[in-house]
């Protein structure tokens, strides 16, 4: 599948400006900050769109999450190894088409396309590998034979199911105890209740052909594949066994990377990512953002009211990643205020020496991308009209698109 166009990253170290810190971040799974500074290269696999509608505010958050995350990891002079999936064929998708009266596949490449405009203007780095499910179906049933061979496949009906106790460390991505786990698989598309399970909390693998849904021909019979194992098998198969980091929001933490982990987990006998890191949910004004509450806020509609790119995104990394919040109509004027501040600063013949700034901005990301802080540190640098280095301006703003991607 086709991705997105890759922005113009500046590079600091062949600037003369140096290479940043190692990066420190949150793991879900130990419950704390830790080192992520692997040798030469960096693997990261971070989950998609289930492509039914626009780009919100919580999509936005989440993906510039992990621009921010490359971006530390360029300037540490890493290479960056990303993919990511879409869900182009699922649940979701099916009952919007059906809803909206519009054939699935074009649903689904419709908002696919929205999604690659909005993250071109956002600025997000693209991954090397943008895989959808449709065409992962072949990676699928191979991993679902590495399943069935380990003994941790079984039939339900037609459809196949994982057996999660066939990996002693289920449960430790998210520290979820069985009570916590079974209240919210079903809010998060799990079947607990149906007939035939081994354990309410064992995941679909293979869905047998349904009537009137899309389906494909394979050894394991006619069907698609369930959520979980599409992950799962294109991240084994484009990152390897273990890689760096599985990126995604809070509410995947559970059932959707820890039934990927226990599956890779059972399918290789290696862990299947070294860190797991989620993003904050974005409400709107008190309520959870939700098409069927019509209160989405949406990229692609505040770009076409006029408002900056840059504006939306300095309004998102004015909130710390894994921080829950709201989004109020005042956020995008404040941002808005805030940009033509900096390129307003960034404009001046003479400025404050920029070298701390660019210090401050590489020290705050390295400490679990704290975008505020780093936006505070450009904000004192603004304020002050200390005339002193004629090149400051430019340092200053090189250093705000590397790292923040914030073009001036």
């Amino acid at each position: 599948m086709r991705s997105w166009s890759v922005p113009d990253v500046p590079s600091l170290s062949d600037l003369g400006l140096g290479v940043g810190p190692a990066v420190m971040i949150f793991d879900t799974a130990a419950n704390g900050t830790t080192p992520t500074d692997p040798e030469g290269s960096a693997r990261l696999y971070v989950c998609g769109i289930t492509p039914y509608d626009a780009t919100h505010m919580g999509h936005a958050a989440t993906y510039l999450t992990f621009d921010l995350l490359q971006r530390a990891w360029r300037d540490r002079g890493l290479d960056v190894h990303y993919t990511q999936n879409v869900t182009d064929v699922d649940d979701p998708l099916l009952e919007r088409a059906l809803v909206t009266g519009v054939e699935w596949s074009e649903l689904a490449e419709r908002e696919i396309q929205l999604f690659r405009e909005d993250m071109t203007a956002l600025r997000i780095i693209p991954p090397a590998n943008y895989i959808g499910a449709v065409e992962s179906i072949n990676l699928v049933v191979d991993l679902i034979d590495r399943l069935d061979t380990a003994g941790a496949v079984y039939p339900v009906d037609d459809d196949l199911y994982f057996d999660v106790h066939a990996d002693d460390a289920f449960g430790t991505v998210s520290g979820f105890d069985e009570e916590m786990m079974l209240r919210i698989f079903p809010e998060r598309g799990g079947d607990p209740d149906r007939a035939g399970k081994k354990d309410p909390l064992d995941c679909l693998l293979w869905q047998a052909e349904r009537p009137n849904e899309p389906s494909w021909e394979t050894r394991l019979g006619r069907g698609r594949p369930g959520w979980h194992i599409e992950c799962t098998a294109i991240a084994l198969h484009h990152l390897g066994e273990t890689f760096d980091v599985q990126g995604g929001g809070s509410d995947l933490v559970f059932p959707h990377h820890e039934m990927s982990a226990s599956e890779a987990r059972v399918a290789t006998g290696e862990p299947f990512a070294r860190a797991y890191v989620h993003a904050g949910m974005v409400g709107f004004e008190g309520e959870k953002m939700s098409k069927s509450k019509g209160n989405l806020v949406l990229v692609s509609k505040l770009r076409a009211d006029g408002r900056d790119p840059m504006a939306i995104r300095l309004a998102l990394l004015a909130h710390h990643y894994r921080s829950d919040w709201e989004w109020f109509g005042d956020e995008i004027t404040a941002a808005e205020a805030q940009l033509a501040r900096w390129r307003a600063a960034v404009a001046r013949k003479m400025a404050p020496s920029g070298h701390a700034v660019l210090d401050s901005i590489r020290t705050a990301l390295a400490d679990d991308l704290d975008a505020p802080a780093a936006l505070a540190a450009v904000d004192a640098w603004a304020a002050d009209d200390t005339a002193g280095d004629p090149q400051a301006g430019r340092t200053v703003r090189t250093a705000i698109d590397a790292l923040l991607g914030v073009a001036l």
